[in-house]
């Protein structure tokens, strides 16, 4: 963050001074991060007091001032020094999801002032020459803001979220993370309910805006598609007409924002139009499912080899080579920064060959009904490889076609249609041969994807049902053979990545399902 001293914030935020002179306020400077985690806290820095699951940070706050918080933004007095900013009747329901545990407000004014301090924050950057770019979609937002990352790093300092930080805590978090000496502020947006988009893009109003694609993530908060693909579309409808928004227009939902924006429109596609500017050519996977094709834009072509996993990769990489290209990269330095981008993100489509030859596709961080086929497909089409086409890997002791395991558990928050969605899941994973799968869960909506692989075609023991992520490690462990391919996928609420985690590190002196079920999830 830009250093600030207490007393400027506390005029941002509406707050008051607690156990804290305001001579000595206006004295005493942040000069480090701001944190809502204490551990975390260090020199300098300013500490958020938000409520948790099992603690509130109120409780935390004594900590991180002898941890070297200089203040603390808090709801209440602290007994250190401390901005004050006080709940409002009925703010506990602002936070959106973002505060789950917030039952008397008190997040929800921390947040409120957290989202002035970055919005302050954010106007003085950008007047001194910072590009904000934000990002959003209904999947794909992680892969895509790594990616931009990667390609943006050589024109200069490049500030992401770590993971996917994207709602009402972790996108002003983000943006507090920028410094003067940042030239590049990617902020990933998600949304709950319509209006989330466009006010995460008031605190930060981007300059560049990409929007991936619409699909049925949250479909049981908003109802429909339609009200996806509006809620979505506030991201370009945020974006002045001196900025630019890429609009993947392979989605028709996503075409049509092209309407509902003053900025000037650069449009991506897998194939060559007369109105698509940047676009791919033939596109080819490796044998681990890494696509390779010809990047086209501006009457130049290069041929790309990505290091991301999965067909569905080549319209993220589309999207972070046409925000790029407005930056000022050539189609070389984008082309190279591609080759390089492998995955930084934890438990999306992290690909690792154990020294048995079994491969495990760990993508167990989201899933609604598009990741989730995407995932598949990569599953089959590494599967269909056979042993020994993976440069640099083991070949096991298969021969033709590699076995193919899915361990999929629950995709959530897909509201009305979650019976008919987790059904077709279960269907598609038995139309493209996925040798064995393994349904996580014995809810609804876990037997109707036991029961739509059952009455696609599969028989015996084909598609079984666990209750648990140790059932499903203990009958990987006993079942899987040298050369086997494991897609392992579901809501993060699921707790499937430390799954993948014990499974990768199985081969040699295995952890237990009781070990398994003890790590951090």
């Amino acid at each position: 963050m830009i250093e600030m001293t207490v007393a400027r914030i506390a005029e941002i935020v509406g707050g008051e001074l607690a156990d804290i002179t305001a001579e000595d306020a206006a004295a005493t400077t942040v000069t480090g991060t701001v944190e809502f985690d204490s551990r975390a806290v260090g020199p300098g820095g300013l500490f958020l007091a938000l409520p948790g699951a099992r603690s509130d940070g109120h409780d935390f706050a004594a900590g991180a001032v002898a941890a070297g918080a200089v203040a603390v933004l808090a709801a209440r007095p602290v007994g250190v020094p401390a901005i004050v900013v006080k709940p409002e009747p009925g703010a506990a329901d602002a936070a959106s999801g973002a505060l789950e545990f917030d039952t008397d407000g008190s997040g929800a004014a921390v947040l409120a002032a957290l989202a002035k301090l970055a919005a302050a924050v954010a106007a003085e950057l950008v007047a001194d020459g910072l590009t904000i770019i934000g990002v959003t979609g209904s999947s794909g937002k992680t892969s895509t803001k790594d990616l931009l990352a990667a390609v943006l790093d050589p024109l200069g300092q490049v500030i992401a979220p770590p993971g996917s930080f994207n709602n009402e805590l972790g996108h002003p978090w983000t943006v507090l993370r920028a410094t003067p000496e940042t030239d590049y502020l990617i902020l990933e947006m998600s949304a709950r309910h319509p209006g989330n988009i466009a006010a995460l893009a008031a605190i930060a109003p981007p300059q560049i805006a990409v929007v991936l694609n619409v699909g049925t993530a949250h479909l049981g908060e908003f109802g429909s598609r339609e009200a996806i693909a509006n809620t979505k579309a506030e991201l370009p409808q945020a974006v002045p007409a001196s900025g630019v928004v890429i609009l993947n227009v392979d989605d028709t939902a996503v075409a049509a924002m092209a309407g509902k924006t003053a900025a000037r429109v650069v449009r991506v596609s897998r194939e060559p139009g007369s109105e698509v500017d940047v676009w791919a050519g033939p596109v080819a996977l490796d044998g681990l499912a890494r696509p390779r094709f010809t990047l086209h834009a501006g009457g130049g072509q290069v041929e790309v080899a990505l290091a991301v996993h999965g067909d569905h990769q080549v319209g993220n990489a589309l999207c972070a080579a046409a925000v790029a290209l407005e930056c000022g990269a050539g189609l070389e330095q984008v082309a190279t920064a591609l080759a390089g981008a492998g995955p930084v993100s934890r438990n999306r489509m992290q690909v690792a060959t154990r020294a048995d030859g079994v491969t495990v596709i760990n993508d167990a961080y989201n899933a609604n009904p598009d990741s989730m086929r995407a995932g598949l497909k990569a599953l089959a089409w590494m599967a269909r490889q056979g042993p020994g086409d993976h440069a640099g890997e083991p070949a096991g002791d298969l021969h033709g076609k590699r076995r193919s395991w899915a361990v999929l558990g629950e995709m959530a928050e897909l509201g009305d249609d979650a019976i008919t969605e987790h059904d077709a899941i279960g269907r598609f994973a038995v139309r493209l041969d996925v040798s064995r799968l393994i349904v996580v869960g014995t809810g609804r909506t876990m037997n109707a994807m036991h029961h739509g692989a059952v009455m696609e075609g599969s028989w015996g023991s084909e598609s079984t049902m666990v209750d648990d992520a140790d059932a499903a490690l203990a009958l990987l462990e006993a079942e899987l053979q040298p050369g086997d391919v494991v897609l392992v996928k579901a809501s993060n609420s699921v707790g499937l990545g430390a799954l993948a985690d014990a499974l990768v590190a199985a081969e040699a002196g295995s952890p237990s399902p009781t070990e398994m079920g003890n790590a951090d999830r």
